[in-house]
């Protein structure tokens, strides 16, 4: 076999691979999702909301239904939930007593971190398992996979 051969011969696993590309890569990011949704404390939309509200300060129901993409309703279900373990607090907004504003408590924040150090903990512990080598690939793979979440 000649060596200008093998790119020939190459190309049509090369470009059934690209094609497989998005595929793949979009399976393996939905397992790893789940499995760091296994950890999770709190269910996925509760733990949006208290992210939210601990990077971004106090919110109303509507910003926060509207970030979520459900309808004010269920973030108001959501919101008596986090209430109820005392993990946000509601105000009436100071400039519109028909809005209430939700921040999140003390206690809010600590469970956070603790849900938040737990799913590192698993992906940390995950990571130091690989090789050098392979870290640095997975390295690589961050800066391409936040350079696709801000493609058009």
């Amino acid at each position: 076999m000649s060596t200008s051969a093998q790119p020939t011969e190459s190309a049509p696993h090369d470009r059934a691979a690209g094609e497989r590309l998005p595929t793949e890569l979009r399976v393996v990011l939905g397992r790893l999702m789940r499995r760091l949704r296994s950890v999770h404390r709190f269910p996925l939309t509760q733990a949006a909301v208290l992210g939210r509200l601990d990077r971004e300060g106090e919110q109303s129901i509507g910003a926060l239904a509207a970030y979520e993409s459900v309808r004010p309703q269920s973030m108001s279900q959501t919101i008596c939930e986090l209430e109820a373990e005392g993990l946000v607090q509601r105000r009436p907004d100071a400039s519109d007593a028909r809005r209430t504003q939700v921040s999140i408590t003390a206690g809010g924040r600590a469970a956070l971190d603790a849900d938040r150090a737990a799913r590192e903990g698993w992906l940390g512990e995950a990571i130091a398992r690989l090789s050098d080598e392979e870290q640095q690939t997975l390295q690589e793979a961050v800066e391409l996979l936040s350079r696709l979440t801000e493609a058009d």
